[in-house]
């Protein structure tokens, strides 16, 4: 099928699919944005995250957890400063933890030890006695929690946390903010989506200024389905700009002092944010100044240790040796839970540890800005693909196109995320192949399927399915209309038919004619002929149409060598019935036909009409005036110059005036022996003789051949006709044809 025929077949198919695949690149671009597309994505996201996260735990980082249990032994929250001191000092001193991080804010003073109480009784006249005053200051400094948890944390590894607010309806600030990690205007980050606060609560002065780092812990929503997948790494406030807790803690740990920005720039003034540098450490961010969350698993993908198992010196020491510690809670009453991939409840303190052991490991995945332009380019080109070829393939190649193109993308899209550990989009163009297989499945169903069963329907009588197939494949270029081509015709009788319907009950000869039609239908079928019509015992079909054939005449010779192979098989099986032997006869010609659906408005048949039509009838007829089972014309040998034929004669039909040569078909060239050599070279020597009037040479080469092959009729009869001719010559002018009066 030429492009353009394709084109006009297949326009509606592919117009819609061409459509799919423009709506899916507006999309990608961001012109149509579709929350349906974004959810498919978070939720590929988080099937790659599951089937990959490593699922260990990882024991360089602790959670010292604020657990029911602890709240039950050592009192409801908060807890005094005075248990909070002693609690690092415990964890520094007597375990030899490396860095401390707390997940939660000491935004007010702690008066739990009453010290505000005999400071105010102090300033009264009662007070002012100089033994209570000296009393009080004796007690001061044991009962000023604050002080004496500010003091345990001076000059040791320990990050604060704290929280922003981004509510414009709130304003107002609390505590005192750490050193921002870029003073104000000293970058210009703000073209890099990094957030803006309007407040903070932050630590107690003098607890901020004894620790060595804070960072805050207030992570916002990025995704719209409330799923924890990235963590802010930056904020900005006031200008200035200030890092989470889990980088903070970091950068203690891997005594980093700054961190630089990975700024890639392009043409025409193009400036993306795409990591920030700690040290040695890169960490990949997008254009929301996040990083994507390593989890390492469910809950439990580091050790937990209860605050109050801690506090009672009750934990084993190798836990805690030389690690990071996080101080959290997982209890629901304290609410520092989130919505995360791996489970729906997850510990917030948790999520932090995450992205540590991602710093230190340098596992976080990427999703790099040009990611949206590589979803475009395989967008274009899968739709593309798709759109020009499904149309053209059966439902099974198209299936398994579909099916293989769905499978590469996501093996490259693993190799991808597991190998250079970057997050490439997936699920529109697998939303997109879904839809374009869908719909032209579903159209080649509902409305092509229409078609092949009206081309079923007007040539499934006729031609085999295996052509009704092809048929289908461009229904368009097939019409019942009449036209001429160039085309192979056959006609088949049984000889002796009368004698054989007499000798049979009507039964018996409608189930022998059953058996006997099949298999020669087969024969035609197997050979892309179409199959004209039966009458009674004969069968007529022809080659070249509905479908071109430039083969038809050979297919038709094969045919007819075929029907006679099936039919000696047959005559075994009849004999074995009880019924008569079947004998055939069968003619081909091949010329310009005039095909089309011909008839009344009563009945109408797809046939062949035309001088050449009733040649190969004719020539049927003479298969037994020759004594031969094929007949073809001097026509459809020249269509079939690889195989051997014997010259049967010069002969005008009925109805014709100028001679045609007839030939009975031997085998194919290279298959003949020495023998039938021979025995055509001497024939032709013999037919040459006769044509050339030479009566008595030619007699006795024919006289050679009957002793030689006396099973061979053809020679009786040319014996018989030499006998005619020398009493009644033809004459001069003969041009050795013989005519015949009958059809």
């Amino acid at each position: 099928m030429t492009s353009n025929g394709f084109f006009r077949r297949h326009r509606i198919r592919i117009v819609f699919s061409l459509a799919i695949v423009l709506v899916f690149l507006a999309n990608a671009v961001g012109s149509l944005p579709y929350d349906f597309t974004a959810r498919l994505e978070n939720y590929a996201y988080d099937l790659r995250l599951k089937w990959t996260m490593p699922n260990t735990q990882d024991k360089r980082i602790v959670i010292v957890d604020i657990d029911e249990k602890s709240l039950k032994e050592q009192g409801r929250w908060p807890w005094s400063r005075n248990k909070l001191a002693r609690m690092v000092d415990v964890l520094f001193d007597q375990y030899g933890i490396d860095a401390l991080g707390f997940d939660m804010v000491f935004a007010e003073k702690d008066e739990s030890s009453g010290l505000q109480s005999l400071e105010e009784i102090g300033r009264t006249e009662f007070g002012r006695d100089n033994d209570f005053q000296s009393a009080l200051n004796k007690v001061r400094p044991r009962l000023d929690y604050d002080g004496k948890f500010a003091k345990s944390l001076k000059n040791r590894r320990v990050a604060l946390g704290y929280y922003f607010r981004h509510d414009r309806g709130e304003t107002g600030s609390v505590g005192l903010l750490p050193p921002p990690v870029f003073e104000k205007g000293s970058v210009d980050v703000g073209n890099f989506g990094v957030a803006i606060a309007n407040g903070y609560t932050a630590n107690l002065p003098e607890l901020q200024k004894n620790a060595a780092g804070a960072g805050y812990f207030s992570v916002s929503e990025l995704d719209d389905d409330g799923v924890f997948r990235r963590l802010p790494m930056l904020e900005m406030h006031d200008g200035a700009v200030y890092e989470t807790l889990s980088l903070a803690l970091a950068r203690l740990v891997l005594s980093a002092h700054g961190i630089s920005l990975g700024i890639v720039e392009g043409d025409a003034g193009y400036a993306e944010l795409e990591w920030l540098q700690l040290g040695n450490r890169r960490i990949p961010v997008d254009g929301h100044v996040a990083a994507l969350i390593p989890y390492r698993g469910k809950q439990g993908s580091f050790p937990y240790v209860s605050a109050s198992d801690v506090l009672q010196d009750k934990v084993a020491p190798e836990v805690l040796k030389n690690a990071i510690v996080l101080v959290g809670t997982t209890t629901p009453s304290l609410m520092d839970l989130r919505v995360t991939p791996m489970q729906s409840i997850y510990p917030g303190v948790e999520v932090h540890a995450n992205m540590i052991a991602g710093i230190l490991d340098q596992d976080i995945k990427h999703r790099p800005v040009y990611t949206l332009a590589a979803d475009f380019l395989a967008l274009l080109i899968v739709g593309l693909l798709l759109a020009l070829r499904l149309p053209a393939v059966s439902p099974v190649r198209a299936t398994l196109l579909t099916a293989s193109i769905a499978a590469l993308l996501i093996a490259f899209n693993l190799y991808v995320w597991q190998e250079l550990n970057q997050v490439l989009p997936i699920a529109s163009i697998l939303l997109m192949i879904a839809i374009l297989f869908v719909f032209n499945m579903s159209y080649g169903f509902f409305v092509e399927s229409r078609g092949k069963r009206q081309l079923a329907g007007l040539f499934g009588q006729y031609v085999p399915p295996e052509l009704v197939g092809e048929m289908a494949k461009d229904p368009e270029a097939f019409s019942l209309e009449g036209e001429s081509r160039e085309m192979t015709v056959l006609f088949s009788d049984v000889r002796g038919f009368t004698n054989i319907s007499e000798g049979l009950d009507p039964k018996q000869l409608t189930h022998l004619m059953n058996e006997y039609l099949t298999p020669m239908t087969h024969v035609i079928h197997r050979h892309r002929g179409t199959i004209d019509k039966y009458m009674g015992d004969a069968i007529m079909a022809f080659w070249g149409a509905p479908l071109h054939d430039e083969q038809h005449a050979r297919h038709a010779l094969q045919t007819a060598l075929g029907m006679l192979e099936s039919l000696s098989v047959l005559q075994e099986q009849f004999q074995a019935k009880g019924w008569p032997a079947i004998n055939i006869g069968i003619g081909l010609n091949t010329g310009p036909m005039t095909v089309g659906n011909m008839g009344s408005e009563f009945r109408m048949a797809y046939t062949v009409m035309g001088d050449a039509v009733n040649l190969g009838s004719r020539l049927e007829g003479l298969t037994k005036e020759y004594g031969v089972k094929i007949i073809v014309s001097e026509f459809t040998r020249t269509a079939v110059p690889d195989f051997v034929f014997r010259d049967l004669d010069l002969v005008r039909v009925k109805g014709k005036d100028k001679p045609v040569g007839i030939y009975e078909p031997i085998c194919p060239v290279g298959e003949d022996d020495e023998q039938i050599m021979e025995e055509l070279a001497l024939y032709g020597e013999a037919l040459a003789l006769y044509r050339a009037q030479q009566w008595s040479s030619a007699e006795e080469k024919f006289s050679i051949l009957k002793q030689r092959y006396p099973e061979r009729y053809l020679y009786d009869l040319y014996a018989k006709r030499i006998a005619y001719f020398r009493e009644y010559p033809p004459g001069a002018g003969w041009d050795g044809a013989f005519t015949f009066k009958t059809k």
